[in-house]
């Protein structure tokens, strides 16, 4: 195997750790050409879809990647802002929030970045990056409270294939899920409250999670388990009886069943049952992205409607909500127990590091 270049190394030299953010990815631009790599990327990954690879080559490379690229060009074109992906925009702006509330509970020196499982800026290129600046230990925190294989474990996929590519490694954590953690649901209800607050309360409150085929429950993946319970503690959060939520999946694609009931049709069957009022929350997303902006605020609307609704919402995911940014930086401390401290002498490490370098040098080294 051929390794990747080592960065420069330097006797001394202070260690860091990393903290890096990873959701799930974004096109360049909302156009046919950016989408065609983007799916294909995405869609040739055998997490996401798990059927044999020679049938699915066939259907991906001659049918869904000549004529999806133009339709989700569309639907991102719909949701772009001035400054890019809503995705990446908010991505990015969780990083530099979470180092900032960091910055304020430790003394050690860290580094905190963000990634995409597809797309840029890569996992691999971050991890390189992170490394270069002087992390000998990196804490993976998916942007996804509920474990899914087809999104968090593909995102550590993609980390530990990296690992095998250098020679030097740096320790690696990976953070499982946080699907029940109190921070993070106490963040989903105070985002609900300020919403209701502001716009008054619903009729029903429809907590929408991103799909996933069916089978994946029979073989054991706990993502439907954890979605119940993130809703059912939320439901609990907000004083709600079971009469005014409602729990659905979204994102369906292809022939196959997925998990039920579908976001779709529970928003139908609420506008023909003469609903006044419908709230729809992705509590899954922790930022506003192509599913939560055109799927459910543009998309479902229109569903809900049309069948005789009178009133739609959509409640803002997470994004740079104080209460969301508290709790990234409370699960990430959580994480990096032994890695990091709220105590540190700086001249003291400087010191230590300084000789070090000393007697590196003393017995022949070069830097």
């Amino acid at each position: 195997m051929r390794y990747l270049k080592e960065p420069e190394y330097s006797h001394g030299r202070q260690a860091k750790t990393g903290i890096l953010l990873v959701n799930l990815g974004t096109p360049e631009a909302p156009t046919a050409q950016a989408l065609r790599p983007y799916l294909k990327q995405f869609l040739s990954d055998p997490r996401v879809v798990e059927i044999p690879r020679a049938v699915w080559w066939l259907i991906l490379n001659g049918i869904i990647l000549n004529t999806r690229p133009k339709k989700s060009a569309a639907k991102y074109a719909a949701i772009w802002t001035r400054d890019g992906s809503p995705l990446k925009v908010h991505t990015e702006k969780q990083a530099k929030l979470l180092k900032g509330w960091l910055s304020e509970k430790l003394a050690s020196p860290f580094m905190v970045d963000y990634a995409m499982r597809y797309g840029e800026p890569s996992i691999s290129g971050t991890l390189a990056r992170m490394k270069a600046a002087g992390c000998d230990r990196i804490l993976i925190l998916p942007a996804y409270p509920q474990y899914a294989a087809s999104s968090t474990a593909t995102a550590f996929d993609m980390a530990f294939a990296w690992l095998q590519q250098v020679r030097n490694q740096p320790a690696l954590r990976t953070l499982k899920h946080y699907h029940d953690h109190p921070a993070y649901i106490q963040a989903l209800a105070a985002n609900i409250r300020d919403y209701w607050q502001m716009h008054g309360r619903p009729d029903v409150l429809l907590m929408s999670f991103h799909g996933v085929p069916r089978y994946t429950l029979d073989k054991g993946d706990p993502y439907h388990c954890e979605c119940r319970k993130t809703g059912r503690l939320l439901a609990e959060a907000l004083g709600l009886d079971p009469k005014q939520y409602r729990l659905a999946f979204q994102s369906r694609f292809g022939r196959a069943e997925w998990l039920q009931p579908y976001t779709g049709k529970t928003l139908t069957a609420l506008g023909r049952d003469g609903t006044g009022r419908v709230d729809v929350v992705a509590p899954g997303f922790t930022a506003d992205c192509l599913e939560t902006l055109e799927e459910l605020a543009m998309e479902g609307r229109a569903s809900f409607l049309e069948a005789g609704g009178k009133e739609f919402h959509y409640i803002p995911a997470l994004n740079e909500h104080p209460l969301w940014i508290d709790a990234l930086g409370q699960i990430a401390l959580e994480n990096l127990g032994g890695w990091v401290s709220d105590d540190c002498n700086r001249d003291a490490d400087e010191q230590a590091r300084q000789a070090s370098k000393n007697r590196a040098l003393t017995l022949g080294a070069r830097s």
